[in-house]
């Protein structure tokens, strides 16, 4: 298994980031914190047009025809980025063929249910055990959800019960599909989480000073950057790895391969982010620094698809 990019991945993965620098600095993304679902239908369009939710649809159906392991990439800009709203459902919906510009999804499996950005979706798959089957918002009343520890960029709604009505989109396997799709790009979104933490800790370490030098050179704080980084790259190398298998089933097991990219791409976001507002000081977990963006950002995806207890015994029962 190779892991050395291509050159078309090198460009596109330099494609998305100057859009994501141009488009969603973090001055902007503050911004839609306080939006109605924190999607901006604008910015949206932008990342259809240029093809985030297009890639692995098939060229003779206007897509890019691409891979899973193209689309991690491209996830892990958008997750350093801290580009918000439901990309993982929107870019799945794309290829099977469900109409609206956001959609959302909702983990029959998971509980309670819950789906993110209701305000703003125009369409919802719900994932269920038998089947994959999409539903109207309108017919979905839900209950916001809102503590000091949620992410102010992804609005979650609590949803007591479903519509039995909906249109079908595919049987279990296409449920089973989706659902560990769901899990690797979510993994490559807390991988580029982890490197946004990891990048705002290093910047600020080497700007605070204290006794007259920077706090970065202090040897307990290069420990913990140290082990940031760590983190990052086993956590890099895990997604990658997932993608590939998805791609090319032959090259390993892909249930054992995505369950242990989520379980470390979580650990790594959820650990570097917690060491970022440890690093920070007092003020790190406060809305002027950038850091408790991460980690309830952090929070919320190590819970999609499966949180890092539920990956681990995936792992564990993959091996026995």
């Amino acid at each position: 298994m190779r892991f050395e990019l291509t050159s078309d991945q090198v460009d596109l993965v330099d494609g998305v980031r100057k859009l994501t620098q141009g488009r969603f600095p973090i001055s902007r993304v503050r911004e839609l914190a306080d939006a109605p679902g924190a999607v901006d239908r604008d910015l949206w369009r932008e990342l259809a047009d240029f093809g985030v939710f297009a890639l692995r649809v098939p060229e003779a159906e206007h897509g890019l025809g691409l891979g899973l392991a193209d689309a991690a990439l491209v996830f892990e800009v958008l997750g350093q980025a801290f580009v918000p709203g439901p990309l993982v459902a929107t870019h799945l919906a794309s290829s099977a063929g469900v109409a609206g510009e956001v959609v959302g999804a909702i983990d029959v499996i998971a509980s309670p249910l819950v789906v993110e950005h209701l305000d703003a979706l125009d369409a919802i798959v719900v994932v269920a055990a038998d089947g994959l089957r999409a539903i109207d918002p309108e017919a979905v009343a839900g209950a916001g959800i809102t503590t000091t520890a949620t992410d102010p960029l992804t609005p979650v709604h609590h949803v007591p019960r479903l519509p039995d009505a909906g249109d079908a989109l595919g049987g279990p396997e296409a449920a089973a599909r989706w659902r560990i799709e769901s899990s690797c790009l979510t993994a490559a979104l807390l991988l580029g989480l982890s490197q946004a933490a990891l990048d705002i800790t290093l910047a600020f370490a080497k700007e605070r000073q204290q006794f007259g030098r920077p706090i970065g050179s202090f040897q307990a704080v290069k420990h913990m950057l140290a082990d940031m980084l760590v983190r990052t790259e086993v956590a890099r190398a895990a997604v990658y790895a997932a993608a590939v298998t998805l791609d090319d089933p032959d090259v390993g097991d892909p249930r054992r391969a995505v369950a242990g990219a989520k379980l470390l791409a979580a650990r790594a976001a959820t650990r570097n982010s917690t060491g970022g507002v440890q690093i920070h000081g007092g003020m790190g977990f406060t809305w002027e620094v950038d850091m408790h963006l991460a980690l309830k950002r952090a929070w919320v995806l190590d819970a999609a698809w499966g949180n890092e207890d539920e990956q681990a015994e995936a792992v564990a029962a993959r091996l026995a």
